[in-house]
């Protein structure tokens, strides 16, 4: 099995896919050979359907997490063994659209308030003002906050795409305190060893702690920061294309899904039952 897991890692390398997502693939591809019993590169169509019908009807997997070993499956079959892909022998899960929860301004102060450890206050407040995946926030150097334009540097996200978003006056202040007791320098926010940097399970874990303390009852997660940051800027009078440089989307379609989050009012959009007609008792 390793000689094709090293194929398949230097064929994602080659296409410039990245870290997380070469992790993701090479779990995907593993637990695939193990599902079927033999060397992947000697199974076909009909071991692919098992796999993924087993994903969805036994062990009830969302159909993100069966889309992407989907794609593991097929980058495999088609970059490291050369063969063709038909999408008829293996369609594709339809995948499921659903809105994000999304916090009000207050509750998302109530969380950050609750979180008195001086470092995590400033990550988790680092994340809601930018915006920012929390991937992105544990990667930042000292460096990317650029005080004289008022703007965070977030260098090679998604898509490896560098791009710019907002320095909240409110969160460089925090920042600047944090700095002065904490002193990091290179990582922002370091681990415990310096060389790197804190772990996204910790920031997910803080997040979780404040928000229980709050008592909101709303289903959220670290990246709901993100969300209402979205939403916010665009009850504010931001517009769509303004929304995805922040966010660094690659297309405005996924942009265009905090319209559904957003007020009416902004929106300037009023019920046709409010148009004409007597008052009803």
């Amino acid at each position: 099995m390793q000689d094709f897991i090293q194929s398949m890692k230097m064929a994602m390398e080659l296409k410039g896919f990245a870290k997380s997502t070469q992790r993701t693939y090479l779990a995907h591809l593993t637990r695939y050979a193990e599902f079927c019993g033999k060397h992947p590169a000697s199974t076909g169509y009909d071991e692919v359907r098992s796999f993924l019908h087993h994903s969805i009807t036994v062990k009830k997997l969302s159909s993100s997490y069966v889309n992407s070993a989907y794609g593991s499956i097929k980058f495999f079959f088609q970059s490291v063994l050369y063969r063709e892909w038909n999408m008829l022998h293996v369609p594709r899960i339809k995948k499921r659209s659903s809105l994000p929860i999304v916090l009000t301004p207050n509750e998302v102060f109530r969380i950050l308030d609750a979180t008195t450890f001086l470092k995590h206050k400033a990550i988790l407040s680092t994340i809601y003002s930018a915006g920012l995946r929390v991937s992105e926030a544990t990667h930042l150097d000292i460096s990317d906050i650029d005080s004289n334009n008022m703007r965070i540097f977030i260098r090679q996200a998604k898509g490896n795409k560098d791009r710019y978003s907002i320095l909240s006056s409110k969160n460089l202040l925090l920042l600047r305190k944090y700095w002065k007791v904490f002193r990091p320098t290179s990582w922002l926010f370091p681990g415990i060893s310096n060389d790197k940097p804190i772990s996204i399970r910790t920031i997910q874990d803080v997040f979780k702690k404040s928000l229980r303390s709050t008592g909101i009852a709303k289903d959220a997660s670290l990246h709901t920061l993100r969300h209402c940051f979205a939403t916010h800027l665009l009850n504010q009078g931001a517009t769509l294309l303004q929304l995805k440089e922040l966010l660094g989307h690659e297309n405005i379609q996924t942009t265009s899904m905090y319209l559904h989050l957003t007020h009416a009012e902004v929106l300037g959009l009023k019920s046709p039952f409010d148009r004409g007609g007597d008052d009803l008792d």
